[in-house]
């Protein structure tokens, strides 16, 4: 099983970013669940989903506490929260900031760091720095696990065409480095 921790600020689309990696996997043949957690519901504040992912039948329904990948939509929060609390060797940081990868600060365990500046990216492109669907792009780049052709077209059917061009663009300016 394949689990992930999202971790945005109210009105960044943290919970729904999550719904549609679920959706994708669905869409797939493979399996999913999602599950948002909230602290004060307010825009600005953390919010924190999790996802699992499988060919099989997912039983959990709780938080995640050792995933696989991390997801940042906000690179403030590295000062507010343990983005990588209980992450497992071998882990994927996907991370919303104009640094290069090799720039970012990670412990050991963290093999491959992804960047892209997502709020740069949908500012430019719709006017709003709302990084979900970018960060959408960057994580199917660094991982491959769902396709991008159907988060594409749950994007665009969530959030129009526009949303779509953004986890494509997103895709294709994501840095990715992997540590030996």
């Amino acid at each position: 099983m394949i689990e992930i921790r999202l971790h945005g600020r109210g009105g960044m689309g943290t919970v729904k970013a999550a719904e549609v990696i679920v959706h994708a996997r669905v869409a797939e043949g493979g399996y999913g669940n999602s599950i948002p957690f909230f602290g004060f519901e307010r825009q600005g504040a953390p919010v924190t989903s999790f996802v699992r992912l499988d060919d099989k039948p997912i039983r959990p329904k709780t938080q995640v506490y050792e995933p696989n990948c991390v997801i940042v939509l906000d690179s403030t929060l590295r000062q507010a929260v343990d983005i990588f609390e209980g992450i497992r060797n071998e882990g994927i940081l996907v991370i919303n900031t104009p640094e290069a990868p090799e720039a970012i600060a990670a412990p050991d365990c963290i093999r491959t760091i992804a960047t892209v500046d997502a709020s740069e990216l949908s500012f430019r492109m719709i006017g709003k720095a709302i990084p979900n669907t970018a960060m959408l792009g960057a994580f199917i780049k660094c991982t491959g696990w769902v396709s991008i052709d159907v988060v594409a077209d749950r994007v665009a059917a969530l959030w129009g065409d526009i949303n779509a061009a953004i986890v494509r663009e997103a895709y294709k300016s994501t840095r990715i480095f992997r540590r030996p």
